[in-house]
């Protein structure tokens, strides 16, 4: 059997060290190294995309790759890629560490510098329970592990009002009647009102998922809402102070587990920068900033795409901005607000039109909004445009709206208030 490798070291000395120490264990390809967790897990997703045979049977974790701390790294890869083994290299070596990576998926830990006598066996006894794993799914006939990896779509208010979260419900519902499976997740754990939108009383919330380690299809199940329209929705807490429960690694295991079971996740992050919502854009195959035509809400966008940039949760060439409210007469176009915010705006941009809204809004029934209204119209075409649904019956008239070049004082007022 051939070992395949794959090694996470930020630091190009040891990658080297390791390199040519991991082409001496016989049996093993040249080794393949990332510089950090982004490249890693998304390395392991595009190897999956073909298939769990092509995934390496080994993945090593150097315990100075950032930007993730490295047993949360080991513990992401071990749950979206459960037939590759993994192994920690760490220069402690106490019962501690041990246990907390044993507890995070790992298949063994080497400490630092590393050596041949230890790192060979290792290796070894990874990847024959690598080939195990992979022997036991194809003779059962379950998925392969990575083969199914759902979409996350995060929606984020540039500023609170701006229409994220109805903009989240129907982004999850052209997602729906397009066939998929989908996740709707409210993580505006303080304020979140998903709720009100979808008129739904619950028990049940995310915060009741922050402890538990192992989020089994049943725990996950127990815990969400099956909504009418075919949506699954797992809830903000009703009470806001129990959402300081879910941790930045609860969260991550939460959006992990969702992915792993949903064709789509939409999650609805509000306006508020938290530990949780920051993992959940980080995690996001599309991060989505929505904001409204005006100068307030733009300088807020370009403030929180910085703050994202300088917390690298995400860049903004990465964050998608979508205008709404807009009007045949806006004075902030698409085009002004991507050379603002150093972000890329969507082509669909969702027209002012609040009278569609408010029946809705007001009886809780966001599912059931005019599907030939100018609204749901638009945000359906978004849908679309993003590649979660298919292609909406017509158009947004908002669409053909020719964009104008904005006046030269407006130019001014936008750059004054950008802030660093």
């Amino acid at each position: 059997m051939t070992i395949r490798l794959l090694a996470a070291v930020a630091d190009p000395d040891a990658a080297r060290t390791t390199t040519t120490l991991l082409g001496q264990v016989p049996g093993t390809e040249p080794a393949t190294t990332v510089a950090d967790s982004a490249a890693l897990l998304d390395t392991l997703a595009a190897l999956a995309a073909s298939g769990v045979d092509d995934l390496p049977e080994v993945v090593l974790v150097h315990e100075d790759v950032g930007p993730l701390p490295p047993l949360d790294l080991v513990r992401e890869v071990a749950l979206r890629f459960p037939a590759v083994g993994v192994i920690l290299l760490s220069a402690d070596q106490g019962p501690a560490l041990y246990s907390a990576a044993m507890d995070a998926g790992a298949r063994g830990l080497i400490g630092l510098p590393p050596s041949y006598e230890e790192l060979a066996p290792r290796v070894r006894s990874a990847a024959a329970w690598a080939s195990g794993v992979r022997r036991h799914l194809g003779g059962g006939g379950a998925d392969a592990p990575g083969e199914r990896a759902g979409t996350v779509v995060t929606v984020s208010g540039a500023k609170g009002g701006v229409g994220a979260t109805v903009t989240a419900v129907q982004l999850a519902l052209a997602a729906q009647a397009s066939g998929r499976s989908v996740a709707l997740v409210d993580m505006d754990l303080q304020t979140g009102d998903l709720a009100s939108y979808l008129d739904v009383r619950f028990r049940r919330s995310i915060a009741d998922l922050a402890e538990i380690t192992d989020l089994s299809s049943r725990v996950l199940a127990d815990a969400m809402f099956s909504h009418p329209s075919g949506l699954s929705l797992l809830l903000a807490p009703a009470d806001g102070e129990q959402g300081e429960a879910v941790t930045d690694r609860a969260a991550r295991q939460i959006v992990t587990a969702l992915r792993a079971r949903h064709d789509v996740v939409v999650i609805d992050c509000g306006s508020r920068l938290e530990g949780a919502s920051a993992v959940a854009v980080e995690l996001a195959d599309t991060a989505l900033l929505l904001l409204t035509p005006d100068v307030v809400a733009v300088r807020a966008a370009k403030r929180t795409v910085r703050l994202w940039d300088r917390l690298r949760v995400r860049k903004p060439q990465d964050v998608r901005t979508v205008v709404n409210r807009h009007t045949r007469h806006t004075e902030i176009q698409p085009a002004l607000v991507e050379r603002v915010t150093g972000t890329r705006a969507a082509r669909t941009v969702v027209p002012a039109a609040f009278k569609e809204l408010q029946a809705v809004v007001d009886s809780g029934r966001m599912d059931e909004l005019d599907p030939r209204g100018t609204i749901r119209k638009a945000l359906w075409s978004l849908a679309a445009e993003l590649g979660v649904a298919g292609a909406p019956a017509a158009p947004a008239r908002a669409e053909r709206t020719p964009h104008r070049l904005p006046r030269r004082s407006e130019r001014r007022a936008i750059g004054a208030g950008g802030g660093s």
